[in-house]
């Protein structure tokens, strides 16, 4: 059974642990930089990248995230957690991870009143899936080693690069589990070094 963290330091880190439940991985909120070491992936939800700072700072939580990729754990960001993982943001600049050869740019998609729900087409995914966009960020640079998995009206809402996905949307929000599920596949695809097969 593999084990994926959820982040639970803001955002609706409970939605994702049920959703991983649904598609039989062991979920559990992380709230310590210790817990990182017990994992195979992790969860970093959507919520208010900024806030989402200021809570991090009481822990070295940017050189241990970083260390838990190095050490080959697979990573999914959503919305907030999208930003936190690239390599710029705009929109304001602010400090972020850089595990994803991206350029964000924050609330591209227009404040809390512009926030929808569609589907989007998406293969990696197993077909459609639904999408709910709050503030949500854009995708406005992708390097050349990050594949597209889902875009809304050309434009790219969902990307991977190695093992590292990243999608401007919330999944968690809906009844369904694809992307949760394709985030499981990944991880088991990618073999990493801490991976205990399910």
């Amino acid at each position: 059974m593999a084990t994926v963290g959820v982040l639970a330091l803001q955002g609706d880190f409970a939605a994702h642990v049920r959703a991983l439940g649904r598609v039989g991985a062991t979920a559990v909120e992380v709230r310590r930089v210790a817990e990182l070491h017990a994992l195979d992936g992790l969860v970093i939800p959507g919520g208010e990248s900024t806030t989402l700072l200021n809570l991090m700072e009481d822990e070295p939580w940017f050189e241990e995230l970083r260390a838990f990729h190095a050490r080959g754990n697979s990573i999914l960001g959503t919305c907030a957690g999208a930003i936190l993982l690239a390599r710029e943001v705009r929109h304001p600049a602010q400090p972020s991870l850089g595990l994803l050869d991206a350029v964000v740019e924050r609330n591209g998609y227009g404040r809390q009143i512009d926030s929808f729900e569609t589907r989007l087409a998406s293969p990696a995914f197993g077909g459609e899936v639904e999408a709910v966009f709050i503030r949500a960020p854009r995708f406005v640079e992708l390097g050349r080693d990050v594949e597209v998995l889902a875009r809304l009206e050309g434009e790219p809402v969902a990307v991977r690069q190695g093992r590292v996905t990243a999608l401007t949307f919330h999944p968690e929000l809906t009844a369904e589990a694809k992307v949760h599920r394709y985030f499981l596949d990944s991880m088991l695809a990618s073999e990493p070094t801490t991976l205990r097969r399910f």
